[in-house]
């Protein structure tokens, strides 16, 4: 990356308007973490896995070989709280490699917070990647793969 910028192709850029249109009345918005990755970064996540014998994150699938984040289709994000500008409690920080992640493995305000996150991005088509409350994916037919540099 070179620099503080987040891409998204069309089709999925436009979801995430609409799924931000929907939470503003509830005092809502998202912040982005991680859209479109080029590969030779995702490339470098899997070469540094290897680097600090860390195959794990490989085989427990918090680092992927080949990522949607290179089609521009996935987006890394969490709610916040548009009077404060604070991010909502969500149990984990972002880009945590643990099971506490997981989607589903919270509780309390966390678990109401994961689920408010997840409810607003499906209603506009993207899918959640259960190991990663973060994660979502949006789905267009026969997507390529590109490596532009972010600048």
């Amino acid at each position: 990356y070179l620099a503080n910028r987040a891409f998204l192709r069309r089709e999925a850029a436009t979801a995430l308007a609409r799924v931000e249109r929907d939470l503003r009345p509830r005092g809502f918005g998202v912040r982005v973490f991680d859209a479109y990755r080029p590969v030779r970064a995702t490339l470098a996540m899997v070469d540094w896995t290897e680097r600090v014998n860390r195959p794990d994150l490989l085989k427990d699938g918090y680092i992927a070989s080949r990522s949607r984040h290179n089609l521009g289709l996935a987006i890394d994000l969490t709610l916040m709280d548009l009077a404060t500008g604070r991010d909502l409690e969500m149990g984990t920080p972002f880009d945590t490699f643990s099971a506490a992640a997981h989607t589903a493995n919270a509780s309390g305000q966390s678990a109401i917070n994961r689920q408010k996150l997840k409810a607003a991005m499906e209603r506009e088509g993207f899918v959640n990647y259960d190991q990663e409350w973060w994660h979502f994916s949006f789905d267009v037919p026969n997507p390529l793969r590109f490596d532009r540099p972010v600048r």
